[in-house]
C-alpha cells in the first residue's frame, strides 16, 4: 500500500506509520523529521530509536554526549545513522539551512550501548553485477541487521538505484512487515513497484507499507535515479535473516542464462 506525499514535509516530525496509532500493522514509528538551521528536536519516547541522516548537517545530544552528523548527499555520500535503547533521550538541533531526518522507533526491552553507523561499522554493497545483463546493478548500504546490530529489533539500509535499474529480483517475499521511503533524481522521476499482484507507482517523499509475504519487486525509470530507505521489523522468535524468493524467476541469475531466444 502506497501512502503518497502531496505536500512537502513541514518542518518538525513528520508522522507517517505509528506503533499505536495508523498502519500499526507495520509494527513501528516512521516518520521524516524535517529541520531548519536552529530547529530543536527532542525524542524521549521509550522506544529503540533509530535516526538515520539523509541529508544536511545536525547535533544530537544523548547521555550527557554530543555528536555531530554530516551528509551532503544520500545518493554519493557515507551513511551518518545513530541507534539508542529505549532508555535514552534524544536532542537533535539542525545546523543546516535544510537537514532531512528519518526516524525509526519500536518496542525492545534489550538495552544495549548507543552505536553510531557511519561507513567504518556498516556493509556497503555493489549488488547485481554479472547477471541479468546487469539490469540490477545497484549500490546497497546495510547499516543495521542482525549481524551487525543483534541486540536491535529494527533492520535499516539504503538502495540506490542507477536509471532504468531493478532491485528485489527475482521477487522475494518474507514473514517481517517492511517499510519503503523513496527520493529521486530529478525530483520529478518515478518508480514502479509489483506489489504482490498490484502495480504500485511511486514518486519523490512516497511510502510504501510492504506486508508480510508480498513479494515486492522493483524498477527505476530511465533517466531517474531511484533511493529508497528499506525498514523491516523483526518479529519475535523470527527475525529476518533472509528472503524467500520465487523459484520462477530463479533461473535468471543461472550462469549462462539466456534472456533471448536465438536464432
Amino acid at each position: 500500500m502506497k501512502l503518497k506525499q502531496d505536500q512537502p514535509f513541514a518542518v518538525g516530525y513528520n508522522s507517517i506509520t505509528e506503533l499505536d496509532g495508523k498502519h500499526s500493522e507495520m509494527l513501528m514509528d516512521y516518520g521524516i523529521l524535517k529541520l531548519e538551521a536552529g530547529t530543536v528536536f527532542s525524542d524521549a519516547k521509550p522506544l529503540e530509536k533509530v535516526f538515520l541522516l539523509m541529508y544536511g548537517e545536525i547535533e544530537v545530544t544523548f547521555n550527557g554526549e554530543t555528536h555531530v552528523g554530516k551528509r551532503s548527499c544520500y545518493l554519493n555520500d557515507d551513511v551518518w545513522v545513530l541507534n539508542v535503547p529505549k532508555d535514552v533521550d534524544v536532542v537533535i538541533t539542525g545546523l543546516a539551512a535544510d537537514s532531512e531526518v528519518a526516524i525509526t522507533r519500536t518496542e525492545n526491552d534489550i538495552i544495549f550501548a548507543p552505536t553510531i553507523y557511519t561507513a567504518e561499522n556498516s556493509v556497503r554493497e555493489i549488488r547485481g553485477k554479472g547477471f541479468m545483463n546487469e539490469a540490477g546493478t545497484r549500490i546497497v548500504r546495510t547499516f543495521m541487521d542482525k549481524k551487525l546490530a543483534p541486540h536491535s529489533n529494527i533492520m535499516i539500509g539504503e538502495d540506490v538505484h542507477y536509471p532504468g535499474k531493478w532491485s528485489g529480483f527475482p521477487s522475494h517475499s518474507h514473514e517481517q512487515p517492511e517499510i519503503y521511503y523513496y527520493k529521486f533524481y530529478p525530483e520529478n522521476g518515478f518508480g514502479l513497484l509489483k506489489l504482490g499482484d498490484e502495480g504500485v507507482l511511486m514518486e519523490h517523499n512516497d511510502t510504501v507499507k510492504i506486508e508480510p509475504n508480498l513479494v515486492h519487486p522493483q524498477v527505476a525509470a530511465p533517466g531517474y535515479a531511484m533511493y529508497y530507505v528499506w525498514v523491516i521489523r523483526h518479529l519475535e522468535n523470527n527475525p529476518y535473516i533472509k528472503p524467500t524468493f520465487e523459484k520462477e524467476h530463479l533461473w535468471v541469475e543461472q550462469e549462462g542464462a539466456k534472456y533471448w531466444p536465438e536464432i
